[in-house]
């Protein structure tokens, strides 16, 4: 199943540099890096992104991250995916830009 990780550019760009990344700072307070499914993705999105628009929605298996990825209760009760260790570039399925257009993000086409 694809899972999604929402970079701002800057963060994006310092993870393909580095070749693998801790998260971003909200990660690095809570110990473990947020993903979002296809079902929470713009959810999270407005919530945490509402007036970002240099944004990149980042794809990955969450069958090919191990043990270390955990699906723990969060928003509601809902299920959302936690990993906990660095993530890897060579992880990433795809990415896209997701800008933001006047009633919010625009997301990629056939994501759901």
């Amino acid at each position: 199943m694809l899972i999604f990780k929402i970079f701002r550019r800057v963060e994006w760009d310092a993870y393909r540099a580095a070749g693998e990344t801790a998260g971003a700072p909200i990660d690095l307070i809570d110990g473990f890096i947020h993903f979002s499914t296809a079902a929470t993705v713009a959810e999270t999105a407005a919530k945490y992104f509402a007036t970002e628009s240099d944004l990149v929605l980042v794809a990955f298996n969450s069958d090919t991250l191990g043990t270390a990825l955990k699906w723990e209760a969060a928003r509601g009760g809902v299920l959302f995916p936690h990993l906990y260790r660095a993530l890897q570039l060579t992880e990433v399925i795809w990415d896209k830009s997701l800008p933001l257009g006047a009633t919010g993000h625009i997301f990629p086409e056939g994501l759901w």
